[in-house]
């Protein structure tokens, strides 16, 4: 998606590029909500440039994904990629071994609902996500 589509389908600031000891490519994090009450469920806004993506992780509690902009890739341990798009929602069980990012020529915006350690792991392998 071009720069000016990316900016008129998403509400919330571009926010700081992201750790790249856990990322692939340029991702940026905003944070919309951190208030430990009533939930303690942190709320992240995370734009992902064409061809970023997370490092494998896992989530203590689990985590869920609104997708608000774009095109990504969702992969969990064990299964195939699963394109998902704006207004797709997915639901991460606790511990499930994942990585998500944007296609290769696709931003990719969504709101991350994390309640819970993230344990980073290894980088999503160059060859594997070249054949998605």
């Amino acid at each position: 998606m071009a720069n000016e589509q990316l900016s008129n389908s998403t509400i919330f600031p571009l926010g700081q590029k992201v750790d790249p000891n856990y990322f692939i490519g340029d991702a940026f994090l905003q944070m919309v909500f951190t208030d430990p009450t009533p939930l303690n469920a942190p709320i992240g806004n995370v734009t992902f440039a064409p061809g970023a993506r997370n490092n494998w992780h896992t989530h203590k509690v689990g985590q869920v994904l609104l997708v608000t902009g774009g095109e990504g890739w969702y992969q969990e341990e064990g299964k195939p990629a699963q394109l998902i798009k704006t207004g797709d929602v997915v639901n991460i069980q606790p511990n499930v071994k994942h990585w998500h990012g944007a296609t290769k020529d696709s931003w990719f915006v969504h709101l991350a609902i994390t309640p819970g350690q993230t344990d980073w792991l290894e980088a999503v392998d160059d060859e594997a996500y070249s054949k998605l």
